[in-house]
C-alpha cells in the first residue's frame, strides 16, 4: 500500500497536492490543501489538475490557500505598483506650479506637506 496519495483523474498518477469538494447546496466546488486523509466525496488532484480546474456553468469554484505557499500577485496588485511607479516618475514641477504644496494644498503647519496619500514629515530641528 502506497503512502502518497495520487491524482484522483482517471490515468493520472502524479501525487495529490490539493483536494476538492463539492457543495452542492451552493453550485460551488472548493478546492483546498490536500486533506489529511482521504474521504470518500472528495477528490484528490495534482497539481496540473487542480490548476486546471473549472466547475460546471452557473457554479462558482472557491480556491483555498493554505498559506505556506507563496502568493501570486493579483492584477490589482500589479495595477497597484504600475500606478505608484507611474506617481514617482512624474515631474515635480507641477507641485512647483501649485504653490509647491502639492494636491493637499496648503500644508497645516506641523511642517507637514501633503501630496495624495503620502506625507513627507519635516525634522524639528529645520
Amino acid at each position: 500500500m502506497s503512502l502518497v496519495r495520487r491524482c484522483s483523474r482517471t490515468a493520472c498518477g502524479r501525487p495529490a497536492v490539493a483536494t476538492l469538494t463539492y457543495v452542492y447546496a451552493d453550485s460551488t466546488a472548493v478546492l483546498g490543501p490536500l486533506a489529511t486523509y482521504a474521504e470518500p466525496h472528495c477528490y484528490d488532484l495534482c497539481a496540473e489538475h487542480s490548476e486546471r480546474l473549472t466547475a460546471p456553468r452557473g457554479w462558482d469554484v472557491v480556491r483555498l490557500t493554505d498559506g505556506s505557499a507563496p502568493s501570486r500577485p493579483s492584477g490589482d496588485d500589479l495595477e497597484a505598483l504600475a500606478n505608484a511607479v507611474r506617481e514617482a516618475a512624474r515631474p515635480h514641477d507641477r507641485a512647483a506650479q501649485a504653490g509647491g504644496t502639492g494636491q493637499g494644498g496648503a500644508g497645516n503647519g506641523t511642517g507637514e506637506t501633503r501630496r495624495g496619500h503620502l506625507r513627507v514629515l519635516r525634522s524639528p530641528d529645520s
